[in-house]
């Protein structure tokens, strides 16, 4: 089939609370054909099947072959063997974050879609949402960065720590923005709600001289997620609930003798849908046969940080 002007056929496996929304927008593309949804529960899979009219399905093997594309929206665990046996037949391959639970499984994925020349992107969610796309940080990188994702308790996530159910998203957006080594990480956490860390800090300091402060909590009675970051002639604030970004900077004037004076502006992004953006951004790069924003190889870095701070809190 011809990727250019022809529709994609789309699959979603599971379709649970995030998968179901993936259907959502496979079924709204024009140039895309949502050909089936897969869950081991044939009443979740009928469910969502019947909303888009599509075929459900209880084994996602059936499909192998059959799709050009997939999303890949099952327990973490799951990852590695779902997208794994779609790439090796052909798919090109949507996985949530993260990308696996190890990095050798993570790497085998990286050298398949290299190896059959497939799009493999890791659905790092917030990398779309509008007010982060509204950042330019072509002529100045941050000197230092504090981010806060606070959270109430979800069951839907516990099968992993709140590192890499939280965090995890702010370690890759960082890892990005600053583009330069992690030459060492602290970290502190606790248990709260769960026998994994429920509340965890980390430190990054980068070989450039950045530092990053990260906090994830999944046991907040609030739900908190802004990136707030400092340059020298700027101070920027992202909040990624509200999609919020306000900018700060020193102005010509000066508010006090030799204190500059400092002026804001604030951009609201009303109608942002990070979700579709991600999915049209995997579709436009599976037709251009470019790599996407958030790689394989973006993902696994993501991972890679993650899994040390998780060491290091166990320790």
């Amino acid at each position: 089939m011809s990727q250019t002007d022809s529709r994609l056929r789309c699959a979603v496996v599971g379709t649970g609370y995030l998968g179901r929304f993936h259907a959502e927008k496979y079924a709204a593309l024009a140039d895309c054909e949502l050909v089936a949804v897969v869950d081991v529960d044939p009443e979740a899979a009928q469910a969502v099947a019947g909303k888009h009219g599509t075929r459900a399905l209880t084994d996602y093997r059936s499909l192998l072959g059959q799709v050009d594309a997939v999303s890949v929206v099952v327990p973490t665990r799951l990852h590695h063997a779902v997208a794994r046996d779609f790439l090796a037949a052909g798919a090109h391959v949507l996985v949530e974050k993260p990308i696996t639970v190890t990095l050798e499984e993570a790497d085998e994925l990286i050298e398949l879609a290299r190896r059959h020349d497939r799009r493999l992107m890791v659905g790092h969610l917030e990398r779309f949402n509008a007010a982060l796309l509204g950042l330019d940080l072509v002529q100045e990188k941050p000197l230092f960065i504090e981010s806060h994702r606070l959270a109430p308790f979800n069951p839907r996530a516990n099968d992993v720590s709140v590192v890499l159910d939280l965090m995890i998203h702010d370690i890759d957006i960082i890892l990005d923005l600053v583009d330069s080594e992690v030459e060492r990480i602290d970290a502190k956490g606790v248990t709260v709600l769960t026998a994994d860390t429920d509340i965890a800090n980390a430190r990054l300091t980068f070989r450039n001289g950045c530092v990053a402060n990260v906090t994830a909590s999944r046991a907040s009675l609030k739900v908190e997620r802004k990136m707030r970051m400092f340059m020298p002639n700027r101070y920027l604030s992202v909040d990624f609930q509200n999609r919020v970004l306000a900018q700060h900077r020193k102005g010509e004037r000066e508010m006090f003798p030799g204190v500059p004076e400092i002026l804001s502006e604030e951009s609201v992004f009303e109608n942002g849908d990070a979700l579709m953006e991600e999915i049209r951004h995997f579709v436009a790069c599976i037709r251009a046969g470019r790599d996407p924003l958030v790689s394989g190889v973006a993902g696994r870095r993501a991972l890679a940080t993650a899994i040390e701070i998780t060491r290091l809190l166990r320790a």
